[in-house]
């Protein structure tokens, strides 16, 4: 275990701002888990479990304890002709994860390749792409209670999972670490090849063979054109979710905007691209201050290079405004702002 005092957490934010924590703890075994509460009571102390901040905004120093783990081991725990199950470390980086499972023969995360963050994030937004989200092949969430110091084996149901968000999101946001995650991963193939984008992109690398690490390519190479390199220029990816919003308001918005883009989401229900949205506000390529939104992917609020927590704040407030003022819809914040 590693405590550090005043640790800057500008390494562990993607959008690169220069803030402090108070402390940090870097959890590097299991043994760790449990020690850690023989040096903090969590019923005092301010506490933030923090991956790669992938999915975070800082607007001011953070007063109080960052919890991270290093912890980064794969094991196979059982498998059948079908599936094989495995159980991650929650600190290992989530692409790296992907990569291993390719080179295992083992068939289902390739549509989440070069996702930011480490796999102890993914049960918390259920993170997803390209029509695939991580809750398919969750199988259980393994978490430390930080009230009671129990284990907990969260099944799949348990998690509650839904549009980028878990248990671990809602009811029990930031009341536990959680540790290792298991999945189930197919042995025989069923590829995920239903956006355009994927099989556009196929062609186009000339990639004919339909396997795993092709689509994986594939998912590369759309994501490094169409996103900016957090490790370049500063920013969280997707800075807002997809609104979804009952199909009678969205044909009354069709009639008002005929090239307004949508996709069925459930039962009456029409997911709108919050890009479209966005960048029909006029607001592609803005900046404000040292803030900014992406040239290419206005879903995208980039770091400049000297932007600050609020700078960035800021800016998305003005553009939520727009899109309620224009279409009459709240945009909701996939990024967590602290």
């Amino acid at each position: 275990m590693k405590i550090l005092q005043n640790p800057s957490l500008k390494s562990y934010n993607t959008f690169h701002l220069p803030v402090h924590a108070r402390e940090m703890v870097i959890l590097e075994s299991k043994t760790d888990l449990q020690e850690i509460f023989n040096i903090y009571s969590f019923d005092n102390v301010n506490y933030l479990v923090l991956g790669e901040g992938s999915n975070i905004l800082f607007t001011q120093d953070f007063d109080g304890l960052i919890i991270s783990s290093s912890m980064d081991q794969i094991k196979i725990l059982k498998e059948d002709d079908q599936y094989t199950w495995l159980e991650v470390d929650a600190g290992l980086n989530w692409h790296s994860l992907v990569e291993k499972t390719i080179g295992m023969g083992l068939q289902g995360l390739e549509n989440l390749s070069l996702i930011p963050g480490k796999v102890g994030a993914a049960p918390i937004q259920n993170i997803g792409a390209y029509g695939v989200e991580i809750e398919t092949f969750m199988e259980s969430v393994k978490a430390i209670d930080l009230s009671t110091q129990q284990e907990i084996n969260f099944s799949k149901k348990e998690c509650e999972f839904g549009y980028r968000t878990s248990i671990f999101k809602t009811t029990y946001k930031n009341q536990f670490i959680i540790h290792s995650i298991v999945l189930r991963l197919n042995k025989i193939p069923d590829y995920n090849i239903s956006y355009e984008n994927i099989r556009e992109t196929l062609e186009i690398l000339n990639l004919k063979e339909l396997t795993a690490s092709t689509i994986s390519k594939a998912v590369i190479y759309i994501r490094k054109n169409k996103l900016p390199d957090p490790d370049i220029m500063g920013n969280a990816g997707s800075f807002f979710k997809n609104p979804i919003v009952d199909k009678m308001y969205y044909d009354g918005l069709k009639t008002e905007f005929p090239g307004i883009k949508g996709y069925e989401a459930g039962p009456n229900l029409v997911k709108i691209p919050a890009a479209w949205l966005i960048e029909n506000c006029g607001w592609k390529g803005k900046r404000y201050k040292n803030a900014g939104v992406h040239d290419d992917q206005p879903l995208v609020l980039i770091n400049h290079g000297n932007a600050s927590g609020i700078d960035i704040l800021e800016l998305s407030r003005d553009i939520q405004k727009s899109i309620s003022d224009t279409f009459g819809i709240i945009l909701e914040n996939e990024v967590y702002v602290i």
